[in-house]
């Protein structure tokens, strides 16, 4: 059976705007939770429907909530709407289209930690998408539904929307945090962790933009009726983004469990015609690549794991046999390169070195020892990083030098019957250099 939750109607149109919102019911399940319920029963439905963080972790969201202690201190919910991982743009759709969706899951969520004080960080590219929660958030203010005292409960919330400047480390919770509080985005040691310490020194619970406009579905429903949909440890809907060689690339909403294969030929279309997928990424550009032999995996977050790679973010890179794998390697490690915050130097000095490894493939002038090296970078990467961007590419790298080494191989020595020189050109004959002299 097939689920529409989040992309139920979304094409609607005005859908953006309060009154058509309401008019679908929205804001109902806030009026119900701050009038029936108590913020620990809204924590329990969270933690009996299953859901699992839609930006990449995959940690349960209830959990995550459970998790801020109950001190009278000021706490902080943060909604991480920097989608910056290369193939994701499932968030992007939520914003723009149905913007109250979104502020509605983070006031219950709010609610539920007692937080007082909210933040939207969202990508600086979304200049469209900003502005229309921009004036969202106006509407919702005027309404009633953010502000003090929210619908006579007695219950605060402020909510300030803040626009980022391009920085991809900036999705990473921590370095999020620093960047909300103007200092540099960079990563912070963990622990503390947020629940404890996290914004302003504060307990903080940081959700996906879609992991929050889950919530007042999950409030409908009742938990224990969402965990009904998809599978036992992956329970509900997943938004995916499907882009790179296929016929219909876009976003769509899958109950998970269903197979990849489902996915990238039902949905997407497949590659385009006369050609085959050589390879594909389950969870954006950070994820282990797979072959076309897993296509017909479960597409949920166990799954994928066992599988070697993971679900991450719902974004599924397919890339077919007209692209050279080691292009597909020199880009990406190029994107992480470039967007190394620097701080800690297996990231700063590993993802450079892999992408002059790389250069050095492409060019003809490296040897099959050089994959080997390049594969033990990755794994002495892997686990050594303040956050996880070093692990993003050392990842995918590592798997499609092991799953693709012939064809590394074979590029390597088709560069080098191109050009013998590896780029640079030849050292000038010192015969015809003696002659000019003398002439």
């Amino acid at each position: 059976m097939s689920h529409t939750i989040l992309f139920e109607n979304i094409d609607e149109p005005g859908l953006n705007t309060i009154d058509v919102y309401r008019r679908r019911g929205g804001y109902e399940q806030l009026r119900r939770v701050l009038s029936t319920m108590a913020p620990e029963q809204v924590t329990e439905e969270l933690m009996a429907s299953g859901l699992r963080g839609r930006g990449g972790a995959g940690f349960p969201s209830g959990k995550k909530i459970s998790f801020i202690p109950k001190v009278n201190v000021d706490k902080y919910l943060v909604c991480n709407a920097d989608e910056s991982e290369p193939g994701t743009f499932k968030d992007r759709e939520l914003m723009q289209k149905s913007p109250h969706m979104l502020l509605e899951g983070m006031v219950i969520a709010a609610y539920a930690a007692g937080a007082t004080k909210s933040f939207i960080y969202i990508r600086g590219e979304y200049v469209e998408q900003a502005d229309i929660i921009d004036a969202a958030i106006v509407q919702a203010r005027e309404a009633g539904f953010i502000g003090e005292n929210i619908l006579g409960s007695g219950f605060d919330l402020s909510l300030v929307l803040h626009r980022g400047a391009g920085a991809y480390i900036c999705g990473e919770e921590t370095g999020l945090l620093d960047s909300l509080e103007g200092k540099r985005g960079n990563p912070r040691l963990k622990p503390p962790f947020p629940a404890n310490q996290g914004l302003y020194q504060g307990p903080t619970v940081i959700n996906n933009v879609e992991t929050l406009a889950t919530m007042p579905h999950i409030i409908a429903m009742g938990g224990a009726e969402y965990a009904k949909i998809g599978t036992e440890t992956s329970a509900g809907t997943k938004l995916v983004s499907v882009s790179g060689n296929v016929r219909n690339p876009g976003n769509y909403e899958i109950e998970l469990g269903i197979p990849s294969r489902e996915i990238i030929f039902g949905l997407a279309g497949g590659p385009p015609e006369g050609r085959e997928v050589k390879l594909w990424f389950p969870g954006g550009s950070s994820s282990p690549v797979l072959e076309p032999k897993d296509l017909d995996l479960p597409y949920d977050f166990g799954s994928l794991q066992e599988a070697g790679s993971m679900l991450g973010s719902g974004a599924i890179i397919v890339v077919d046999d007209s692209v050279p794998v080691v292009d597909v390697a020199l880009k990406l490690a190029k994107f992480y390169r470039h967007e190394s915050c620097g701080k800690c130097t297996p990231c700063r000095e590993g993802t450079r070195w892999t992408v002059s490894m790389l250069e050095r493939v492409d060019s003809g002038l490296a040897t099959p020892m050089d994959l080997d090296i390049m594969a033990s970078v990755q794994e002495q990467i892997i686990g050594n990083c303040l956050c996880v961007l070093g692990d993003a590419m050392a990842m995918p790298i590592g798997s499609m030098v092991k799953k693709f080494r012939a064809e590394f191989e074979s590029h390597i020595e088709e560069a080098r019957l191109r050009n013998p020189y590896g780029g640079a050109e030849p050292d000038p004959d010192p015969v015809l250099i003696q002659g000019a002299a003398s002439a």
